[in-house]
């Protein structure tokens, strides 16, 4: 998924470059995520926050939604992958999420944030981010 070369890519809508910022913010779920064995019999509340670059070139075409990247459709995708089940890390589930993001050939690039807000007292949450770019073929 990061080979090809280095491409700069922009990290918000862009007219210039065709590119536009589909985004998820702060969606609550219950996963089973962990690898304490308590964290995996126990779904525990996850934030995830989602970026997409999005390429724009192709017009919006009759205000028909599927000439878009649909949030909700990446909404029910996130959704999915936590139904399949049980994962130890966060980084598993980050990296599903972006592969699945990039499914869909208008994706140039996904960002995905996780945290956890319920694991540690001293902290709001705890979490990753990572940022997967399509590759060039």
């Amino acid at each position: 998924m990061n080979e090809g070369p280095m491409i700069p890519i922009p990290k918000m809508a862009n007219a210039l470059g065709a590119v536009r910022h589909v985004f998820v913010r702060d969606l609550e779920l219950k996963a089973l995520v962990g690898i304490h064995d308590h964290e995996k019999i126990a779904p525990q509340r996850i934030i995830i926050n989602v970026d997409l670059m999005a390429d724009e070139s192709e017009p919006v075409v009759d205000d028909v939604f599927r000439t878009v990247v649909d949030y909700e459709r990446v909404v029910k995708k996130i959704q999915a992958i936590i139904d399949e089940g049980h994962v130890n890390l966060l980084e598993t589930l980050a990296e599903r999420f972006a592969q699945r993001c990039l499914e869909d050939e208008r994706v140039i690039s996904a960002r995905i944030r996780i945290e956890k807000p319920d694991v540690m007292a001293e902290a709001a949450s705890v979490g990753i981010e990572i940022e997967r770019v399509r590759s060039i073929a």
